[in-house]
């Protein structure tokens, strides 16, 4: 019920909005039951046509199902006197009429209150859910499948779309049982009590059902997350599956989720639907119980069922039977949608390791210098950064070089807070990035990465991505800096192309040099490059390496590359190995050394 509840949050306003379904419900019930209820004195009046003494009077107030029968009785007694039997049937069908529209304009207004609520719970989770998932620290990233967070975002949120819906039938249903139960009461006593010897019976029924519905709800939901993870994978690598011939056994793997989903969702399916079907034939019981019971009443002439009454009972217990399947199939309904609102809520409750302190400092301007002090870092229990001690003075271009997996780009990354370190501080002006404003240490920085972050839009919004209200000729000038200027001219529509899914229209380089365009934009102060040439062509690398000249000017630059001519004119080169920085000097220096920076250089020269 938590859940649930939780759930309902989402939607504004959900008290009055409750109220409002809450009366609606009870007004529909209301109307129709009273036309079933006031219908036995009419009948006796227009059928039987004897008027009681009680109906020859106007009888004395009183709250009771008497006393709306007596008073029909009276004025329909009076018609049947002055008008005759065929009016008084006439007035009977308007009756009817009148009452179902009523009944049926509030069911309306009930289900629109519902459609509406519904409708703000699932746009206002998926706006959470995202808010809260893109605030969270890479490294969550890499721990998390993507297909996993994309089913809880589509698949998890339409199973709480669903219930909320059987959540509103779950109140409104027991509210028309209710009333329905007052009318039978006011019909026969001995009767409505035996027909609730039943619930009890039907309630334990449903009740072992939604236990073991519990775990075959999560099994669906995590087996849809793995199988839009395989087709979020497949999809981005068709052409290395189409080289290695791969295709089989991506198809053998959707194949064995696919078939396990299955066989979870009949299992699911079968303990769902066996709710509605056991609960209408324990009332199919009760109706043959009171088909004999009542039946025996009436041909023994029971004064206390008389046929009119009797007939009514049968025609309102079986307008109970399709609300309490309602009420049934809602309640089993919920548990699947509860199981994927705790999924969701697992993702939305999820704290992020990078936080803001309360009074963070504002950043305004990057002034003086970035320095790690005895700077540790793991991820998990494996350390990746042992002993950093290093100094970047403003303007400076400090390059990061050594063998792969020494720890280069991870101590990039705790400079924009990707990651914070967990043993010694990284400071910039003389203060722990612990201590900035996350958003305003991250706007004094430019990030251009080995693989180029570009999405299906036009040019144009890639370059200017993240900055609104940027003019046309800054967009040009920066292109321009980065060396993208005579590309993007070329093609169709020149800066309103739309370069497909991460950029798939472009080569390599012409998208390393959209990136970097992006960066000149920006205008950093900071600038972060994690092999921003390796995976091009001599040409390209050429092309991009000086748009990276003319964005680094009066900068400070960090630097990651593996091949080092590509930093040789460095400040300083900081050479890492396993964690450490093992030697640091200007690139002449480091050559005489004969140490691991002049090896990487032979190497490279070979």
């Amino acid at each position: 019920m938590k859940i649930y509840l939780r759930i309902l949050q989402y939607a504004p306003g959900i008290r009055s909005q409750l109220i409002k379904f809450l009366i609606y419900s009870i007004l529909a019930s209301i109307f129709s039951a009273i036309y079933l209820g006031l219908l036995q004195p009419m009948l006796d009046i227009l059928f039987i046509q004897k008027v009681d003494a009680g109906a020859t009077s106007y009888p004395e107030f009183a709250f009771s199902m008497d006393y709306f029968k007596t008073v029909v009785k009276y004025y329909f007694s009076d018609v049947i006197h002055e008008d005759g039997p065929l009016q008084a049937l006439l007035y009977v069908c308007l009756f009817i009429v009148t009452f179902v529209l009523f009944s049926n304009v509030f069911r309306y207004m009930e289900r629109m209150v519902a459609s509406r609520v519904k409708a703000d719970v699932v746009k206002n989770l998926r706006i959470h859910i995202f808010k809260n998932v893109s605030q969270l620290h890479v490294g969550f990233f890499n721990d998390q499948r993507k297909g996993d967070l994309i089913s809880r975002f589509t698949n998890d949120v339409g199973e709480v779309e669903n219930t909320v819906v059987n959540g509103f039938k779950a109140v409104k249903e027991p509210i028309t049982l209710i009333t329905y139960i007052i009318v039978l009461f006011s019909i026969s006593t001995k009767l409505t009590l035996f027909t609730l010897i039943v619930l009890p019976l039907t309630g334990g029924v449903i009740s072992e059902i939604i236990k073991r519905l519990k775990k075959r709800a999560v099994q669906s939901q995590e087996t849809m997350g793995r199988i839009v993870n395989i087709l979020d994978e497949a999809f981005s690598g068709m052409r290395v599956i189409n080289a290695f011939n791969a295709r089989g056994f991506l198809l053998r793997k959707i194949e064995d989720e696919a078939t396990f989903h299955r066989k979870v969702n009949l299992s699911i399916s079968r303990k769902n639907e066996l709710a509605s079907p056991l609960s209408e034939f324990l009332g199919v019981i009760v109706v043959a119980f009171i088909l004999y019971y009542g039946g025996q009443s009436v041909m023994a002439g029971d004064k206390e069922l008389p046929p009119s009454a009797f007939i009514l009972f049968l025609a309102v217990y079986a307008s109970m039977i399709q609300p309490a399947k309602n009420f049934s199939n809602g309640v089993t309904s919920l548990q699947k949608g509860v199981v994927s609102a705790e999924r969701i809520f697992a993702i939305i409750d999820t704290p992020s390791a990078i936080q803001n302190k309360p009074n963070a400092i504002h950043l305004e301007q990057f002034k003086g210098s970035i320095e790690f002090k005895n700077v540790g870092f793991a991820y998990e229990r494996e350390p990746v950064l042992k002993n950093i001690n290093l100094k970047i003075e403003k303007g400076k271009t400090i390059a990061l070089v050594g063998p792969s997996g020494g720890g280069k780009s991870t101590l990039a990354d705790l400079v924009p807070r990707f990651y914070d370190p967990v043993e010694g501080d990284v400071l910039l002006d003389g203060i722990s990035l612990r201590d900035y404003e996350l958003e305003s240490l991250r706007k004094q920085m430019g990030v251009v990465t080995q693989e180029s972050i570009l999405f299906n839009d036009t040019i144009f919004n890639n370059i200017a991505f993240g900055m609104p209200h940027v003019k046309e000729e800054d967009v040009i000038h920066a292109a321009k800096v980065a060396n993208a200027h005579d590309f993007i001219m070329q093609t169709e529509e020149g800066y309103r192309t739309v370069i497909g899914e991460r950029g798939s229209k472009l080569s390599g380089g012409q998208r390393q040099r959209l990136s970097i365009a992006r960066a000149v934009l920006k205008n950093p102060p900071i600038l972060i490059l994690d092999e921003a040439t390796s995976a091009l062509d001599s040409e390209s690398e050429r092309l991009v390496q000086d748009a990276l000249n003319n964005l680094m000017k009066n900068r400070t630059s960090i630097v990651i590359a593996h091949r080092l001519s590509t930093v040789q004119h460095a400040d300083e080169i900081i050479v890492i190995q396993r964690g450490e920085i093992v030697e640091r000097g200007r690139h002449d220096d480091l050559i005489q050394k004969d140490g691991l920076y002049r090896k990487l250089k032979d190497i490279q020269r070979v």
